[in-house]
C-alpha cells in the first residue's frame, strides 16, 4: 500500500514510528482500528517529528550565517523568547520563556538567530538545565563574546500533570560566563529582563 507521505516534510523513519504508535495505543487498551484512531498513530508521528526536529539542526551555523563586525560593547539582551520542549525522562512537555543576554567582542549576530538557537535546543528530547547550558555554550563558541548569560524559566507538565502535580510551581535555570561572572553584571541584566516593557 502506497502512502502518502510528503517524504520531503518529514525525516526518515516515520512510517515506522506510526507502527509503533499504533501498538502503544492497542497496549494501552484501545483499540488502534477504531476511526476516531485510525489516523493518530501517523498524527503521533508527525508531531514528534516536528518536535524533535533540532537534531537534524546546526545551531552554530545559524549563528555564523548572520555574522555582523560590529564594535559595539554593551549587553545586547533578547528577552521572552517563548518555547516548547519534551522531558526526556517522560516525554511530556515543557515550556516557557528564555532571557539570553551576551556582550559582543567584535562581532554580533542577528537578533533573531539567538531565538532560532533557542528553537533548535528546544526541539530535542531535553532536561531544563542541559538546554540552559546548550544555549550558552553555542553562543559562547560561535561569537566569542565578552560574556553570555541566559535564563530559562519553564513550567513541566510531568509535575503538573503526574507526580507531585504541583500546578503553579515554575523552574528557573541559569548559565553565564566571561563578563557575568561579575554579580554586578548579573544582576543588570535580572533588572532588565525583569523590568515591564
Amino acid at each position: 500500500m502506497k502512502s502518502n507521505i510528503d517524504n520531503n516534510e518529514f525525516r526518515e523513519g516515520l512510517e515506522e514510528l506510526s507502527q509503533h504508535y499504533s501498538r502503544i495505543i492497542e497496549l494501552l487498551g484501545e483499540d488502534p482500528s477504531r476511526e476516531g484512531l485510525l489516523k493518530t498513530p501517523m498524527r503521533v508521528a508527525k508531531a514528534m517529528q516536528v518536535l524533535t526536529r533540532g537534531y537534524e539542526m546546526d545551531a552554530h551555523k545559524v549563528l555564523t550565517d548572520a555574522l555582523f563586525r560590529e564594535d559595539y560593547s554593551q549587553m545586547v539582551i533578547v528577552k521572552d523568547i517563548d518555547f516548547f520542549s519534551l522531558c526526556e525522562h517522560h516525554m511530556l512537555p515543557f515550556y516557557g520563556k528564555v532571557h539570553v543576554a551576551y556582550i559582543p567582542n567584535g562581532y554580533i549576530t542577528g537578533l533573531s538567530k539567538v531565538a532560532r538557537v533557542v528553537d533548535i535546543y528546544s526541539h530535542r528530547l531535553q532536561v531544563q538545565e542541559r538546554m540552559t547550558l546548550q544555549i550558552r555554550q553555542c553562543i559562547e563558541e560561535t561569537l566569542h563574546p565578552l560574556g553570555v548569560m541566559v535564563v530559562v524559566e519553564a513550567r513541566h507538565m510531568c509535575m503538573q500533570m503526574r507526580g507531585v502535580e504541583k500546578q503553579n510551581s515554575v523552574t528557573t535555570t541559569s548559565e553565564f560566563s566571561g563578563a557575568f561572572n561579575q554579580a554586578k553584571t548579573r544582576q543588570e541584566f535580572m533588572n532588565l529582563i525583569n523590568r515591564e516593557s
